[in-house]
């Protein structure tokens, strides 16, 4: 295997698992590995990564802060088309592979290295975002997968394997359960976890508090957009990423954005998970309500019916796919005049709706009133229920001549 891969950028997060995978790298293909760590806003201190990298033999190692781009670039399109997997899931890992994968592919081309490697296992998700996104950029490139390869198939061999090569290991106790974040959400899975009929420990949460322990003052907010962005919180602009982490502060205070379900995975298992969104979930919410005023019909209900379709494109991995661009472009297009602020309320677990307007708004209070109006006839309806009744009374009829 040494003879056959030169160099070896290493997806890396500076856990035990990727750690390991750093040392075996190097011993197993006797070549120069590159690790590359993304900060996207998990909130963790990146300094130690540099230091422990070069010291577990890391050729080289590369620290970028993507967090702009992350929410510019990647949320933002998919929370343009209200995104949504399997009715909750607000893809906060699926979207953070894509941007992780083509910013390694572009370290390998810098580096010029012909293999890349990740800490997935062969069971998620994540190693078909990763590698999909590996091939559709460079489709010579070599994928070296751990987790698919040696025989370190427990935390016990990890351990010891990481003890033995002198590789620093956690002292506390191990966490029951798995977790990944990002400017987004954190996720959790595995564990206790894995028994769909248990309920998450309170302690495991960690962007919200609990909505019991929520404050018992609602707080309103509003948040501006514009063609589908938002752009400002009561008023004040914020760039994309910080904007994304004063609604999970807002959200979290209020209890927002908690979530448990029982997810299908691309691979074609069942998977629990148990995610926190709380800014996303209000960013949703404020979105759809500025769209409820300022978006056609049609146009919406066109969006609509894609929106499984886009958000199984982006879970499965397909975010450089030919048929997600065309999704995008079409998603765009229907933003052109979503500008506008919507009023949320956040209280206990819940963002509501109190108020949304827009200078692009399509409301009429002319037309939609209850009261008496002079642009719209009651009598037209008449003609325009019987047109659409027409084929209805033909089957009824048709139906009673049978009978």
């Amino acid at each position: 295997m040494s003879d056959k891969i030169k160099k070896i950028v290493l997806a890396y997060s500076g856990g035990l698992d990727t750690s390991v995978i750093l040392k075996w790298l190097i011993e197993t293909y006797q070549c120069e590995v590159i690790t590359f760590s993304a900060d996207l806003g998990q909130e963790e201190e990146l300094d130690y990564i540099d230091e422990k990298a070069k010291k577990t033999g890391a050729a080289k190692v590369y620290i970028d802060d993507l967090k702009e781009v992350f929410a510019k670039d990647y949320v933002f399109p998919a929370f343009r088309a209200n995104a949504v997997y399997e009715g909750k899931y607000l893809l906060g890992t699926s979207l953070a592979r894509p941007l992780i994968a083509k910013r390694q592919m572009e370290i390998a081309k810098i580096e010029g290295a012909d293999a890349v490697s990740h800490g997935a296992t062969g069971k998620g998700n994540d190693q078909v975002r990763f590698e999909l996104t590996y091939l559709a950029h460079d489709p010579g490139i070599k994928i070296v997968a751990p987790w698919r390869e040696w025989n370190l198939g427990s935390r016990t061999l990890l351990m010891d394997y990481a003890k033995k090569h002198g590789i620093p290991v956690p002292t506390t106790q191990a966490k029951p359960y798995s977790s990944d974040r990002n400017l987004l959400h954190i996720s959790y899975e595995g564990g206790v976890l894995e028994d769909p009929w248990n309920a998450p420990p309170e302690d495991m949460f960690t962007l919200s508090v609990s909505p019991k322990n929520a404050p018992d003052e609602p707080e309103t907010i509003e948040i501006s957009f514009e063609k589908g962005n938002p752009v400002a919180i009561d008023g004040i602009t914020y760039s994309p990423a910080k904007l994304l982490k004063e609604l999970n502060r807002l959200g979290g205070k209020h209890g927002i954005g908690r979530i448990d379900l029982v997810e299908n995975r691309f691979v074609g298992m069942k998977s629990r998970g148990v995610y926190e969104t709380p800014g996303g979930t209000i960013l949703r919410a404020a979105h759809m309500a500025v769209e409820s005023i300022t978006m056609d019909r049609e146009v919406m209900h066109l969006r609509d019916s894609l929106i499984p379709k886009y958000a199984e494109l982006v879970y499965y991995g397909f975010w450089f796919s030919p048929e997600m661009k065309i999704l995008q472009n079409m998603i765009d297009q229907t933003q052109e005049y979503v500008s506008g602020t919507a009023r949320i309320e956040l209280y206990k677990g819940n963002c509501m709706v109190l108020g949304r307007k827009s200078d692009q708004s399509l409301y009429s209070h002319d037309f939609a009133t209850f009261e008496k109006d002079s642009v719209y006839s009651q009598k037209d309806a008449e003609g325009f229920i019987k047109l659409n009744a027409l084929r209805l009374r033909i089957q009824s009829l048709k139906n009673r001549n049978i009978t």
